[in-house]
């Protein structure tokens, strides 16, 4: 995995919750940048089981890019999580934990209507790399 290059910002008296924070600062020359996951698998196909298990799947997708570069959730700045306007976002934070665990990226979660059909859910990261 990269060395730690994130720092994160959760300033007095603003909110403080251990799944995002409110800011993060890099100190790297290297991003990378994962382009939205949905919950597909090898295949290509979406996964059943609904937004728990298609948060599960697009989360695991950004551990893989992730990987693919030496990195890991440690190392992402910043997440955007698009959700379907449908979906349980609390059923899709519970997947968060399972997968992700406590690697507290700034996070933006939108209600969208998601491009490819069946999909409920769509993830991007931000990820600093060591130079």
């Amino acid at each position: 995995m990269a060395t730690q290059s994130v720092t994160h910002l959760n300033p007095p008296g603003l909110h403080r919750n251990p799944a995002f924070s409110q800011g993060t600062i890099v100190e790297t020359s290297r991003t990378l940048y994962v382009g939205g996951q949905n919950g597909t698998d090898a295949a290509g196909a979406i996964v059943e089981g609904g937004i728990a298990a298609q948060t599960a799947q697009a989360l695991r997708n950004v551990l893989a890019v992730l990987a693919e570069a030496g990195a890991g959730p440690e190392d992402v700045a910043r997440l955007a999580v698009y959700l379907d306007p449908e979906a349980d976002l609390m059923e899709g934070f519970a997947a968060v934990g399972e997968v992700w665990g406590p690697h507290p990226a700034a996070v933006t979660v939108l209600r969208v209507g998601i491009a490819r059909p069946g999909a409920l859910v769509e993830i991007e990261a931000v990820a600093a790399l060591p130079a």
